[in-house]
């Protein structure tokens, strides 16, 4: 192909500097498509060939990623030893592969689960590869997996699972309580028949929101159903009697099984409550609550009582003056004096002993209590009144008695000299 300049261009072209010296650079092929070609080159494929095996890489590469969450659990050589007669002994979590999943598992788990499984335990592959020592590990996926596919049935089967569940300390060990308890409770939360279920919360939860959490808990309603620990009823009907023997003892031993059950949960409930320190503090907040109020409501009884002290101590200080006036205008103020203390002390004896002659009134049981309250009545007479009781208490019958100290007590008391209170006995 040739080129035209246009007319006149050579005439106005200027070279502006000279050409760079070459150089020799080496230049390897690279990138995937060369990686490619030289793949099929070596190993001698055709593109048709070539494609195929990446097809299938491809195919490989995208189920293995679609059962990531599978994991690559492998089952131990007891369980593919587990004889499928007593498949309801093994852990059919295990057998498909999901332990770590178990009741979490979903519908299109199990199913892929059960596929990877029967990949790799179905006889005809293990016929293939000259391993027969298996083959009756494939009857225990089989049977798993039509438990699991079975609401009913897996239900039964997840009433019995509690192989992974979570278990309490032991009692008097030290444990972080929320770090302990939080997960044993919300494994146990699967059973319940009402749903949300409350979640044991913090530290900080408000006394409404644990009261609110045992409340629920004190009253748990579990689904659980305990079929699946059922003795096999023959099927044969030739003998009925034995088949509907089988029936009433599996019914016997499922209404155990839930008691079983219903006390166990009973007992966790009562242990993470006593051990739940959010219980500790409320109690001891209640309890000072309660000691506030307690001596708010007494304020008035003491003030009271205060009050009918210093009335007191102005009559004994009234009393005692009198009493030193009259003794100083008497020249025997020192005969008169103990005259009175003597009759101070035979009206104090003529007092106790009306309850004591009149066989406390009929009430002997309470002749503590009688003779407890004696005493403070006679502290809270002044001399007046007590010779004034004494004398009235003089040849009286048990009746009379009660009534006369029964009387002088409300007599005190309205006067404020004495708080009924105090009293067991006389009112």
């Amino acid at each position: 192909m040739s080129i035209v300049l246009p007319s006149g261009s050579v005439e106005r072209f200027k070279a502006v500097g000279k050409y760079s010296t070459p150089n020799r650079r080496p230049i390897e092929p690279v990138g995937r498509y060369f990686l490619a070609h030289a793949s099929r080159t070596l190993r001698g494929h055709t593109w048709s060939e070539f494609e195929k095996l990446e097809a299938e890489k491809n195919v490989k590469q995208i189920e293995t990623n679609e059962d990531e969450d599978l994991g690559d659990e492998e089952q131990s050589e007891e369980l593919l030893d587990h004889d499928p007669r007593e498949w309801k002994t093994a852990d059919l979590y295990a057998v498909l592969g999901l332990s770590h999943l178990r009741y979490k598992a979903n519908e299109d788990q199990i199913r892929r689960a059960h596929r990877k499984q029967v990949l790799k335990h179905h006889p005809d592959k293990k016929s293939a590869s000259g391993g027969l020592e298996h083959d009756s590990f494939f009857k225990i996926i089989q049977k798993a997996f039509e438990i699991m596919l079975d609401p009913i049935k897996r239900k039964q089967y997840d009433s019995v699972d509690t192989l992974k569940d979570p278990q309490p300390p032991s009692a008097k060990s030290k444990y972080d309580f929320f770090e302990v308890w939080t997960p044993i409770f919300e494994s146990e939360s699967r059973f319940s028949t009402k749903q949300p279920v409350p979640l044991l919360g913090k530290p900080d939860a408000s006394k409404e929101e644990v009261d609110k959490f045992y409340n629920f808990w004190g009253k748990f309603d579990s689904w659980k159903t305990f079929e699946f620990k059922d003795e096999d009823v023959p099927d044969d009907t030739a003998n009925r009697d034995h088949k509907r023997y089988i029936e009433r003892k599996n019914i016997a031993a499922r209404k155990k099984f839930k008691q079983e059950d219903n006390k166990r949960v009973i007992e966790l409930v009562e242990r993470a409550y006593a051990e739940d320190p959010r219980i500790k503090k409320f109690k001891e907040e209640a309890k000072k609550a309660k000691a506030a109020k307690k001596w708010d409501k007494e304020a008035d009884s003491r003030k009271a009582a205060e009050e009918a002290a210093a009335k007191k101590a102005a009559e004994e200080a009234a009393a005692k003056k009198a009493a030193e006036e009259a003794a100083s205008a008497k020249a025997d103020s020192k005969k008169a004096k103990e005259a009175a203390k003597a009759a101070k002390k035979k009206n104090k004896r003529n007092i106790r002993a009306a309850a004591k002659d009149n066989d406390y009134f009929g009430d002997s049981s309470k002749q503590a209590e009688i003779d407890s309250d004696l005493e403070l009545i006679i502290e809270k007479f002044d001399d007046v009144k007590l010779g004034e009781v004494a004398n009235r208490l003089k040849d009286s019958d048990a009746l009379s008695a009660k009534n006369i100290i029964n009387d002088a007590a409300k007599e005190l008391i309205n006067g404020g000299s004495l708080q009924a209170s105090y009293l067991k006995y006389f009112n």
